[in-house]
């Protein structure tokens, strides 16, 4: 919920904020936050006993920026000089007034939000590629009969291509009754192939199953 204070430079606004402060120790939560700091800057001096509560807040935050500030403090008082009124400037004025209203929860803008979302979504991204990781696949790539063109399968499986995938070495294995198969290494990114989708939307179907009988996994290794 906004809170907002104005004019902590009069009697009013001081009074609204020790009513607001009462049996409060910050001005959002127990501990001290950006709200404090704020309403801090526009309290102009500690109002003491006239205002009990805000005499109280304002030495706990004084007390809490000092030891944040260790350097040694001459003092200083900062005022305001009188200026003549200057009537054709009532716009300038109004956006005075506006200084004193002090909106706790505008402090981000918009520009800010975005900002924000941009680098959180720059952090995830990059985490993402952090974990990104490869794997090693070892293929069983078996043929219909001992009258298929193992040169022929080998060319129709290599190529296949897609982002994340590269072929490896290959070999031809006897499986028996004079009929070999294809051994054939391959690495992957995890993130960007699937081993299954590759065979069953790749290699098991046209033009790869003129020449494929079937694949098994027979190695999967992450790298």
């Amino acid at each position: 919920m906004t809170v907002t204070f104005s004019d902590l430079h009069t009697e009013s606004g001081l009074k609204s904020l020790n009513e607001y402060l009462s049996g409060k120790s910050y001005i959002s939560g127990d501990q001290i936050s950006k709200d404090d700091i704020k309403v801090y800057g526009a309290v102009l001096v500690n109002p003491g006993g006239a205002f009990p509560n805000v005499g109280k807040w304002y030495d706990s935050v004084s007390s809490q920026l000092a030891s944040s500030f260790p350097g040694k403090a001459c003092g200083v008082r900062v005022g305001a000089a009188a200026a003549a009124p200057v009537e054709a400037a009532p716009a300038k004025e109004a956006a005075g007034d506006d200084d004193d209203d002090l909106d706790l929860f505008g402090d981000e803008t918009e520009e800010d939000k975005k900002a924000a979302e941009e680098r959180e979504k720059a952090k995830k991204q990059s985490a993402k590629k952090k974990e990104s990781g490869k794997s090693s696949v070892l293929l069983d790539v078996k043929p219909w009969d001992d009258e298929t063109d193992m040169a022929a399968l080998e060319k129709a499986v290599r190529s296949i291509e897609m982002p994340g995938l590269l072929w490896g070495a290959s070999k031809l294995a006897p499986v028996g009754y004079g009929i070999k198969k294809l051994q054939i290494m391959l690495t992957i990114v995890d993130d960007l192939v699937s081993v299954d989708s590759l065979i069953e939307e790749y290699l098991t179907v046209e033009p790869c199953s003129e020449y494929i009988q079937s694949c098994d996994i027979v190695a999967f290794n992450k790298i």
